[in-house]
């Protein structure tokens, strides 16, 4: 038998055979476009809202001559201030605590790898999506009902609220952890409780940590609107001066909100370094108590674990933050009782929000208050995004042209985050002027602080690979960031965008409570007019609102994965 090989043609030679192309499969054509209509309806909200800074400038008059009549500024008497200052910190501790301890079973149940079954997970995502979408404040108004004013209405506001977001993105971290350990420990014959604490938890641990631990800086600037429905602490004090038009001791409260929230920024930050076991840097709290009690070079016998440095830290950081939860309920004062009475009162107080009802107004007229709510998120995420994009990029490690600059863009992070929200409406209401105008500007510059950290952060958690390769051939800094950095760190932003757009909505509604526009001026009317049929209507928008955007963000994270 005899094999011939033909020899080709020399045409056939030199054809060159198309690659196949990737077909684009038609949802990600379909969530790319749901992307554009986005970005266009939250342009077209930044222009209906009319942000004209001319306007503000020419407007400034208005600023200066409420200082002159402000004169200087008070705060309360030492004593009054040390005190509700502790109260305001307890009160937002303990809600954040009862957040966090809630928030490891639902967590759970809602994740789909460590759910017992589809009907769990579904009632656990709605009932995270549920207190997620329900503004504390309006938690703290039927705790008020019930409870009556002091610090418990706040604690149970602050932590109901925050358990839907803590449990989310709880949830999310156990759906991306190493699936190998919880496996092994199945087929060994584990339990699912064991399953949990030995294959899962050690791995989402640093992450539920460092969620609490931010959150917990959240209540704190959330803190204050609580006061404008009865809620005890600082936050009480300060609705009390400007509605009194007392504005010298408003904005000395104001001042000292804004230095405890950058310096409970700053001990979360270290706590954060301290529990996630990163490297000491031997400057902390923990280390220099530790330094000067002497301790630093103990060791105890060789029959026991010995006493290092990082055991002594430890240690030290654990016994000061149980005392400070014990002194948080000692100066929260909560009457235990209450707990064994309220339930005489739930029949009555659910009949006050039931049935829902727009009262004295018209269904059109509400809806274009959750519209003009709907527009502010809209347009003061947009502006958000611009700004953190540059921001945060400058604050990423591998991205800022040097460590102090990194160090300058971090600070003016914290700096932001700082600034509640509030704050920063009721001075911008007095330069402008009541408004949607007032309450997107002050969304968008709260928002950098939180957007631009995230982004910050997932920058400098990109693959060092890409961007090592277009060194190497010679790319500048910014053809690094723009063809290796910047790709990479695009679903992080667009997940960490509708993660900004969640939030704002809650926040405008908020801000409208002090005149920020929107819907919230309608639910400050309702809960002081006692029309609480009206507040569950209100509700029942937001919620709506907060669960398509939550179904829209998970379609966009499952299409771009």
């Amino acid at each position: 038998m005899t094999l011939t090989l033909e020899r080709p043609h020399a045409d056939q030679a030199d054809a060159v055979i198309p690659a196949p192309q990737r077909r684009v499969q038609p949802e990600k054509i379909a969530a790319g476009l749901t992307l554009v209509a986005l970005v266009a309806a939250s342009v077209l909200s930044l222009i209906s809202v009319d942000i004209s800074l001319p306007q503000m400038v020419a407007s400034w008059s208005n600023a200066t001559r409420f200082f002159d009549r402000v004169g200087v500024i008070s705060f309360p008497a030492p004593g009054e201030l040390l005190y509700l200052t502790a109260l305001t910190v307890g009160l937002v501790l303990l809600g954040t605590l009862f957040a966090a301890f809630f928030s490891v079973p639902l967590a759970w149940l809602a994740a789909a790898n460590t759910s017992p079954g589809r009907g769990w997970m579904a009632v656990a995502r709605f009932l995270g999506v549920l207190t997620r979408a329900v503004p504390d404040v309006v938690l703290a108004m039927v705790f008020v009902l019930m409870f009556s004013l002091g610090t418990l209405p706040g604690i149970l506001a602050i932590g109901i609220h925050s358990i839907g977001m803590i449990s989310k993105m709880f949830a999310d971290a156990i759906e991306q952890i190493d699936e190998g350990p919880r496996l092994a420990i199945r087929a060994a014959g584990g339990t699912r409780v064991q399953e949990f604490f030995s294959g899962v938890l050690p791995q989402v641990l640093p992450s539920w940590v460092a969620t609490v631990l931010h959150r917990n800086d959240i209540n704190l600037r959330g803190s204050v609107i609580l006061g404008y429905v009865g809620v005890a602490g600082l936050g009480l004090e300060m609705s009390y001066a400007f509605k009194s038009l007392n504005y010298s001791l408003g904005l000395g409260i104001a001042l000292v909100i804004f230095a405890l929230c950058v310096v409970m920024e700053i001990v979360s930050s270290a706590v954060r370094t301290v529990m996630l076991g990163l490297a000491p840097t031997r400057q902390g709290i923990g280390d220099r108590l530790l330094r000067r009690l002497g301790m630093t070079g103990q060791t105890a016998d060789a029959s026991r674990r010995p006493w290092t440095y990082a055991r002594l830290r430890n240690a030290v950081w654990g016994v000061l933050a149980a005392l400070i939860v014990i002194g948080s309920v000692w100066i929260c004062d909560i009457k235990w009782g209450d707990f064994l009475t309220v339930w005489s009162y739930l029949p009555e107080t659910a009949a006050k929000f039931w049935p829902p009802s727009f009262g004295n107004y018209d269904a059109p007229v509400m809806l274009a208050a959750m519209g003009e709510t709907i527009a502010i998120a809209l347009a003061a995420t947009i502006l958000t995004i611009v700004a953190s994009i540059v921001i945060g990029s400058l604050a990423a490690r591998n991205v800022a042209p040097s460590p102090r600059v990194r160090a300058g863009f971090r600070l003016v992070l914290v700096t932001i985050r700082g600034i509640p929200e509030i704050i920063l409406a009721i001075v911008l209401i007095v330069v402008t002027g009541l408004g949607t105008q007032a309450g997107t500007i002050a969304l968008s510059i709260g928002g950098i602080g939180l957007l631009g950290k995230l982004l910050a952060d997932s920058l400098e958690e990109v693959k060092r690979g890409p961007e090592q390769a277009l060194r190497a051939a010679g790319a500048t800094r910014l053809q690094v960031y723009a063809g290796a950095t910047a790709p990479q760190g695009m679903k992080a932003l667009i997940g960490h965008s509708f993660y900004m757009l969640d939030t704002n909505i809650r926040a405008a509604t908020i801000l409208g409570l002090v005149g920020g526009g929107g819907v919230g001026y309608y639910l400050l009317n309702a809960g002081q007019g006692s029309r609480y049929d009206l507040v569950t209507t209100i509700v029942l928008m937001i919620l709506v609102t907060v669960v398509a955007v939550e179904g829209l963000a998970m379609w966009m994270r499952r299409v771009f994965r």
